[in-house]
């Protein structure tokens, strides 16, 4: 067999950008030369000034703007990344028992927060295997739903939708998927996310969508005798947010480049415009995948896979960790699979900011590379 380093693939099946990894994401090159113009009036300044304050705003209003959020939502950020909400959301959202969504490493971290929780009850945790997704199903119990709508790690998403009779609040971990797939507000009541994926920025922060009745639930828990640390304390977060502020320091460039990119995508058409461009990409690669002979989507059912990162098995006398040395030095970076999964798979990022024209060419390396490698 053909020793992997010594492959070179043609130029014209090489990306006019090599970056497929699902976060951090790319970075658009506009949105860094944005950044590099504000090095001596932006970075290195009080993110208590009106210089920060005001990218903060522009942030908050730009996402309700791209998400269509209804009148009462609000945005909400702080320091911690996606991980620090689970904790979060165990002190300051959930009263007193939440379900659970689990169908991969991440929706799985969430149920686990919760059950170390002692203030709460145990959680009721739906499992599916990797590849496919657990259901809701409705409980007087629950005051909280705990959906996941892309599963980062599988390739899996779900459709948002309020479990049928549920009283609960319902709250969404977007993390990969916000920005990318469609959603309607009005089925939840915290979507939170970090803007390393589709928002083409750096992780660290969280950033959180919700509803007045997720904010009643933050203030009634606030005001209760629960113990919670200010670093956690939803409340606080909530009275920053409306300030155009964090609690502490966050990083300047983090925000910076998150509201490029928010402008970006709500002036090329907002989510509409991001879920048909994540659509398309996504179509060129199930379909390269479904017709290739050697792969095939990990995902069973077309329903259930993902827009935003598409996980891809090959059979088993092809090593996809070959093709993904071999596409690492040709410059095609990041495409390798989650490592707890542990498959022969290829995993891409479909984000907004990566042209459904470099999946095409990017399908192309990979049969070049499978030639090689079996030549």
């Amino acid at each position: 067999m053909t020793n992997p380093v010594d492959i070179q693939i043609p130029a014209h099946l090489l990306p006019s950008d090599g970056r497929f990894g699902c976060g951090p994401s790319k970075v658009r090159p506009a949105q860094m030369e944005a950044l590099a113009k504000v090095t001596t009036s932006f970075l290195g300044t009080s993110h208590r000034q009106a210089t920060v304050k005001n990218v903060v705003g522009e942030v908050r209003s730009g996402l309700a703007s791209f998400f269509n959020l209804p009148d009462g939502y609000e945005v909400l950020l702080g320091n911690g990344g996606a991980t620090a909400f689970w904790d979060i959301a165990t002190f300051g959202l959930i009263e007193t028992k939440s379900q659970h969504l689990s169908f991969g490493e991440f929706s799985s971290k969430f149920a686990s927060a919760a059950k170390q929780a002692p203030w709460l009850a145990d959680p009721e945790v739906l499992k599916a295997e990797p590849g496919s997704r657990s259901y809701a199903v409705a409980n007087d119990e629950i005051d909280l739903y705990a959906f996941t709508h892309n599963e980062t790690s599988t390739g899996v998403s779900m459709a948002i939708e309020r479990p049928a009779g549920a009283t609960g609040l319902v709250a969404v971990d977007a993390t990969s998927g916000a920005g990318g797939l469609a959603v309607d507000p009005s089925q939840f009541d915290c979507y939170y996310f970090a803007p390393q994926k589709c928002f083409a920025s750096d992780g660290g922060l969280w950033l959180a969508l919700v509803s007045p009745a997720a904010v009643e639930r933050i203030e009634r828990i606030a005001a209760s005798d629960r113990f919670i640390p200010a670093f956690f304390d939803l409340k606080t977060a909530l009275d920053n947010s409306r300030l155009d502020q964090t609690y502490n320091t966050p990083a300047l460039a983090t925000l910076y480049l998150l509201n490029e990119q928010v402008k970006w995508m709500n002036e090329q058409g907002g989510l509409e415009w991001a879920t048909s461009r994540t659509d398309r990409s996504a179509e060129i690669l199930y379909s390269w995948a479904n017709e290739a002979g050697f792969a095939r989507p990990f995902v069973e059912h077309p329903e259930d896979r993902s827009h935003v990162v598409a996980t891809i098995d090959f059979d088993d006398h092809i090593d996809a960790a070959a093709i993904a040395k071999v596409l690492r030095a040709n410059g095609i970076l990041d495409t390798e699979p989650y490592r707890k999964l542990g498959r022969n798979q290829l995993r891409v990022a479909m984000f907004p900011a990566i042209d459904p024209e470099d999946i095409a060419v990017l399908c192309g390396a990979i049969n070049h590379v499978v030639g090689a490698l079996e030549g």
